[in-house]
């Protein structure tokens, strides 16, 4: 059995790196305040145009980046046929449904299905690589969910859920699987020798190509609203939640596992809830509370599994 077919229990408890920690706080930060600040650019400019924008932003970024570092930017047929995936999967699909989703549904809704990515990314990888995780892993990826849906108690109970929320529903579900489908792929570029920047740089243009593509077919008015509020914010999440944010995802997934990574989309709604408590003057009660305790548990026993 290959070392990528076991994650045996023996691998608990490892040392947590200052890289490891510095990469989960920065993502759970950068993704916990792109949720509202991707309601700024709400308005003048269509979803799918603004996305489009950012992901290709940030590719041409990455790239610059990786020419200015004298890294190398070309792939061979396999890294490329890999980021394509990612592409397609994580920037063109997952945003895209995610987007639409909350035209659909509450976010609190939209928060607590996209927690479960971390046990998902699990079921993925068992079925990819044959990767067997410990149950240690499945328990903190539970709790993660469990945390979440506890934030969003009082939201999810108030909820109409319609026929227009079951549609929402069903796209982010459809999200988070294409998420991990994109993790798979990132993890076939990882082991085809790929580099970090260079292919997440190839994976936004693509994404952002697919997003254009489609955007054209389905007769999106292409826009762009001169404001320092929607500059600003598209600055955000082009540099912010996407070149920063993934390169050191991308990184902590290569070192401790895709799972372990993926469990920031448990850690991010705490600081959503945050931001909209200051932004928003949105009021949590004590359940919030427990549920933040929750996910913050998940993620102590996730850092106590070596790969997940």
């Amino acid at each position: 059995m290959s070392a990528e077919q076991s994650v045996p229990a023996s691998a608990a408890a490892p040392n947590t790196s200052a890289l490891d920690l510095i990469a989960i706080v920065f993502c759970t930060l950068a993704w916990g305040t792109t949720w509202f600040v991707i309601t700024l650019q709400f308005g003048v400019v269509d979803s799918v145009v603004s996305v489009t924008y950012r992901f290709a932003l940030a590719a041409v970024l990455l790239l610059a980046w990786c020419a200015l570092r004298g890294e190398r930017i070309m792939l061979t047929r396999a890294q490329h046929f890999a980021a394509l995936g990612v592409g397609i999967s994580t920037f063109t699909i997952n945003y895209t449904l995610v987007y639409w989703a909350e035209e659909r549904v509450t976010s609190a809704v939209v928060a607590v299905l996209f927690a479960s990515m971390a046990f998902v990314n699990l079921i993925g990888f068992r079925i990819a690589f044959g990767q067997r995780s410990p149950l240690l892993a499945w328990g903190a990826a539970s709790l993660g969910i469990a945390g979440v849906a506890l934030m969003s108690w009082e939201e999810l109970a108030a909820a109409n859920f319609g026929a227009e929320a079951v549609i929402g529903i069903v796209m982010t579900l459809t999200g988070v699987a294409a998420a991990v489908v994109g993790n798979v792929y990132a993890r076939r570029g990882e082991l085809a020798g790929a580099g970090i920047a260079a292919s997440t740089g190839w994976a936004m243009g693509y994404g952002a190509a697919a997003l254009a593509v489609f955007a054209l077919i389905t007769g999106k008015t292409w826009a762009f609203e001169p404001t320092w509020q929607y500059a600003l914010s598209l600055l955000y999440l082009a540099v912010i939640g996407s070149v920063i944010a993934f390169l050191l995802y991308y990184g902590l997934a290569r070192r401790r596992g895709y799972s372990t990574a993926s469990y920031i989309s448990a850690m991010a709604p705490p600081v959503a809830m945050l931001v909209s408590a200051v932004f928003e003057n949105k009021v949590w009660g004590l359940l919030a509370l427990g549920g933040i305790a929750l996910v913050v548990m998940g993620q102590l026993l996730l850092l106590r599994v070596k790969r997940a």
